[in-house]
């Protein structure tokens, strides 16, 4: 069952075309990896799907209902944790919890269960009542992704989910995103500069290239389509993408450029 699926979704600013004719589906359980250099339209991509930004043109539809014309139900079935700092460090993690589960209108008598539960799946419940600034750069993420939870959505959305992470903090991410796909049957739909991250999780993956798909396939028929003897995703990165510097072409300002900066600085 396709649980994402987009048809020629395409997102202009000005004379820049960020996201050029986007058609990719995904299947229910899934977890689909969109790979691409800086200013491919990765994250303009998934700002679309999570209904932050509205198409130039073309459609999309996730877990059955239209980005544009049903955005409030897509937001219902959707967790999205972006490559910026969303936990509020003044707070306590079970605090950052009571929010979003207030937020997701959950009821009452279930959020304490609810926040015990998913902050126990994230190895967090003996630092419930820890204020978040005093969190290691790992577990801030596992606490960003346990919010993105609250409402046992159906799709994930994670832009660059262990940026600025340190080796072993990446690997606990990446076991736990595995996990959510296994123990909460969520389809996983994440970006990452990481290849061997990809490698590793992504069942298919999806290379952008100057707002165009360049190649999609599982990382081993990628790997063979490239008639490379030993061949690894970094080779079919660098073959369908090219080597150079691109522009920023997803719409991203220097502000949210400095934001993302400040996330790897203090994740780090």
């Amino acid at each position: 069952m396709k649980i994402i699926e987009t048809n020629a979704l395409t997102r202009r600013f000005g004379d820049l075309i960020a996201c050029d004719n986007l058609s990719i589906a995904v299947e229910q359980g899934e977890i689909f990896g969109l790979l691409g250099p800086n200013g491919a339209g990765k994250t303009t991509a998934i700002k679309m799907l999570t209904t932050l930004l509205p198409p130039t043109s073309g459609n999309a539809s996730v877990a059955g209902y239209d980005i544009v014309h049903q955005a409030s139900a897509v937001r219902r079935v959707i967790g999205y944790v972006p490559q910026m700092l969303s936990a509020d460090g003044t707070l306590t993690g079970y605090e950052n919890l009571l929010i979003f589960a207030k937020l997701y209108d959950i009821p009452r008598r279930e959020r304490n269960k609810r926040i015990h539960d998913v902050m126990s799946f994230m190895d967090l419940a003996d630092d419930a009542n820890r204020l978040v600034r005093t969190y290691s750069g790992g577990m801030i993420r596992r606490l960003e992704i346990a919010q993105s939870m609250m409402h046992r959505p159906r799709v994930l959305f994670l832009d660059e989910p262990t940026i600025g992470l340190d080796p072993l903090a990446r690997r606990a991410v990446g076991d736990l995103i595995t996990d959510l796909r296994d123990n909460y049957d969520a389809t996983i739909f994440m970006t990452t500069h990481l290849m061997e991250e990809a490698d590793l999780l992504c069942g298919r993956v999806a290379i952008m290239h100057r707002g165009k798909v360049a190649a999609l396939g599982s990382p081993s028929e990628l790997k063979s389509a490239i008639g490379k003897e030993g061949a690894t995703l970094e080779d079919v990165f660098v073959h369908f993408a090219g080597s150079e510097i691109e522009a920023e072409g997803d719409g991203r300002d220097y502000r949210e450029t400095q934001q993302t900066r400040r996330t790897a600085r203090r994740l780090g």
